[in-house]
């Protein structure tokens, strides 16, 4: 069995079908990156994923456990969808980083509030060492160790993202995801969040799910290429059967799209 199972995954919203019926696996340490013209669902399947949208049909399977199943999620209680969000960390495009705090300020929230949780109910923290401490090295860990004290509206669009990164890692998700990271970002800054996404890669082994626009990166880091179009899986493979064979007309004009561009 993989690390992640996803299957069969449906999302409407009215009478608009955005997700129909998305399937795929990875094992542990693998990246899966996303790719498609805007409009096609790849932000909603992130969403799904991580609980800020509840899929209308289809399950999720994490390391052998069922974490989301479509037909039950409405009726969960607000403590199991937080249990569950937890599995999954999101690093969106517009940071949504807090502009009242530091850098360091804003990886150490959450990861202090949950720490205080998890001694209430008796359970061990996530970590040996207090939540500042952690925050600090996943700061240094980015890139950021002259950056920790300052506010975001003093950091670059790129200095932001790696924030945004560090506070997702900090939770100790099992699967980090990435909604088109870079996005946001001027050309000169999108190098180097891509770089920091290269090094979780080898160095933690963290599995990832990367929506993207950032074709030849995707080709560089991925284990395997999803293209989605029209809210389906069109074709998936490893990067070179994806990017240097593709198999579907509508993969073979949404490259060649790119490469005009």
């Amino acid at each position: 069995m993989a690390f992640l199972e996803v299957k069969e995954i449906y999302k409407s919203f009215g009478k608009t079908d955005v997700l129909r019926g998305i399937s795929f696996s990875l094992e542990e340490g693998q990246v899966l990156s996303i790719i498609g013209s805007s409009g096609n669902g790849k932000t909603t399947l992130l969403r799904c994923l991580n609980y800020l949208e509840f899929a209308d049909s289809g399950t999720v399977t994490l390391n052998g456990k069922l974490i989301s199943d479509g037909k039950v999620l409405k009726s969960l209680k607000e403590s199991q969808i937080r249990e569950n969000r937890l599995h999954f960390g999101l690093v969106f495009q517009s940071f949504n980083l807090f502009p009242q705090y530091t850098a360091l300020q804003n990886v150490n929230l959450a990861l202090s509030l949950m720490e205080k949780e998890r001694a209430k109910k008796g359970v061990e923290p996530l970590y040996d060492e207090p939540s500042i401490e952690v925050a600090k090295k996943l700061l240094i860990k980015v890139g950021l160790e002259d950056k920790m004290d300052l506010y975001p509206c003093q950091l670059s669009g790129g200095q932001c993202q790696r924030v945004a990164i560090a506070r997702a890692m900090a939770l100790k998700p099992s699967v980090l995801c990435f909604d088109e990271p870079t996005s946001a970002l001027d050309p000169e800054l999108t190098g180097e969040v891509l770089r920091v996404i290269k090094e979780l890669k080898e160095s933690e082994g963290i599995t990832m799910i990367i929506v993207t626009h950032e074709m030849s990166f995707a080709k560089n880091v991925s284990d395997k290429v999803l293209f989605m179009v029209d809210g389906i899986v069109e074709e998936m493979g490893a990067p070179v059967e994806v990017f240097d064979n593709p198999k579907s007309d509508k993969l073979k004009a949404f490259l060649q799209g790119i490469n005009e561009k």
